[in-house]
């Protein structure tokens, strides 16, 4: 190939990489700032009760994420059959992944009820808990509708129809602003509600955004017959999406479960730093999405090319949306270390009396998350390179290990023992992402990438 080709290929690759990868970072950004739109509000309305949905929005995340593991089992399964030619399977594995989605739900059930002897059996501060309590104890019914709607946008994805999946989310946000400010503070005749409000603002957008997805896939695809017959068992496509699909919904609990645990232990040092951390973590997790995106395009391109026999296709995709997550990473990065102050303040009322104190514990723990950006990037299109060859079972392993047997382990240690404090539990997060990072690029590089 000549160099000239070379260009143009590149070039057309990274039109589709962004074309794809555009619409699918902004939803997963709209998305995750309904979960940021809540913790906007609840610290302008008070210190405790922000504390309250840190703790008890982390363990929601850390449920949604798991489940949405079937999700985005769903995204490699319908990627290959389209570039295979095989239309039917995007009904197959939607509809079984809804199935499996709604028994995931029925075994979180019993967490959402004793969630406030759960907050308070993880040793959090007993107001805390019975905040967290309480806010679980609306969302939870908001599991189900918020994990179909992951599904149904897995699929649209898959067929590059992102622009709707990003509409509708997008549409949501101001929707979830528009409920929270007239739930959590209660004006004019309407009963202030505080935690609860927020909880039932994300709640009512979860079910508005599954049944317009229920619309827009019943009017425009209604040869695929997605909702036909629903009630119909599949057995093959529901071993075939669990098989795939348990193994990324056990990833993804390895590592979110450790930012909820790093949670957890702020918990242990005190309700301010709890505070500092929950909004610092809000922060990161929404520059996260981005990568979140690509790494959903990294899963998209390479099931494609999976379907094709396409290796040379595969590993110069691999290559065009890597470097646009590591341009994304670095420019994160000089946010982070210039901008920390302004961030932070978004999340704060200017009378908070706690403010000056937040805001210094919250430009510490900026400054440590921009030591694990790159390698954190490095992991997320990893996983969506590794999916989208249907490869999950070692990358669970490998993420077990690094975020477990490292990263928690480190975070502790450096917080507690060593009394480095808050920062400490961060520098453990970067240490568990950085081995992650590494043996997950080179189980794909070393690995399909190598022998196509």
């Amino acid at each position: 190939m000549t160099r000239a080709l070379r260009s143009s290929v590149f070039r057309a690759d990274l039109r589709r990489v962004l074309a794809l990868g555009l619409p699918l970072i902004g939803s997963h950004v709209a998305q995750y700032a309904l979960t940021l739109t809540d913790a906007v509000m609840l610290g302008r309305y008070d210190v405790t009760a922000l504390a309250g949905e840190t703790v008890g929005g982390a363990l929601f995340f850390v449920l949604f994420i798991m489940g949405s593991g079937i999700a985005w089992a769903v995204m490699p399964m319908v990627a290959r059959a389209d570039g295979a030619g095989d239309p039917t399977q995007m009904r197959r594995a939607t509809r079984m992944g809804m199935w499996l989605s709604a028994l995931f739900t029925l075994f979180c059930v019993p967490i959402f009820v004793f969630a406030t002897p759960l907050m308070n059996a993880i040793g959090q501060e007993p107001d805390v808990a019975a905040l967290a309590g309480a806010y679980l104890g609306v969302l939870g019914a908001g599991l189900l509708p918020a994990l179909w709607v992951m599904v149904l946008k897995s699929a649209l994805a898959a067929l590059e129809r992102t622009r709707v999946v990003f509409w509708v989310t997008l549409a949501a946000l101001p929707v979830n602003v528009l409920l929270n400010w007239l739930f959590i503070f209660g004006p004019g005749p309407l009963p202030e509600m505080g935690i609860r409000g927020a909880a039932l603002g994300s709640l009512l957008v979860h079910l508005a955004s599954f049944a317009v997805l229920v619309v827009y896939v019943r009017a425009t695809l209604p040869e695929r017959a997605v909702f036909a017959r629903f009630w119909r068992f599949d057995g093959e496509a529901f071993a075939a999406v669990l098989r795939l699909g348990w193994p990324i919904g056990l990833t993804n609990l390895a590592e979110v479960g450790l930012f909820s645990a790093s949670s957890v232990m702020m918990g242990w040092v005190g309700t301010i730093p709890l505070a500092a951390h929950g909004i610092a973590l809000q922060i990161t997790s929404t520059a996260f999405m981005v990568h979140v995106g690509l790494s959903n395009v990294a899963t998209i391109r390479a099931g494609n090319a999976l379907g094709r026999g396409d290796a040379a296709g595969l590993r110069r995709g691999a290559v065009v949306v890597i470097g646009v997550s590591g341009a994304a990473a670095l420019a994160t990065i000089t946010v982070f270390l210039t901008l920390p102050e302004t961030l932070i303040s978004l999340f704060l009322d200017p009378d908070e009396p706690a403010r000056a104190e937040v805001l210094a514990i919250g430009r510490v723990l900026l400054a440590a998350a921009a030591l694990f950006q790159l390698v954190d990037a490095a992991q997320v299109l990893a996983l969506g390179l590794l999916r989208g060859v249907q490869d999950t079972r070692v990358p669970m392993v490998i993420a077990a290990i690094a975020y477990w047997g490292v990263g928690a382990p480190l975070a502790w240690a450096l917080a507690f023992p060593l009394g480095v404090g808050g920062v400490g539990i961060w520098l453990g997060l970067a240490g568990g992402l950085g081995v992650a990072g590494v043996f997950m690029m080179l189980r794909f590089w070393r690995g399909r990438a190598a022998t196509g």
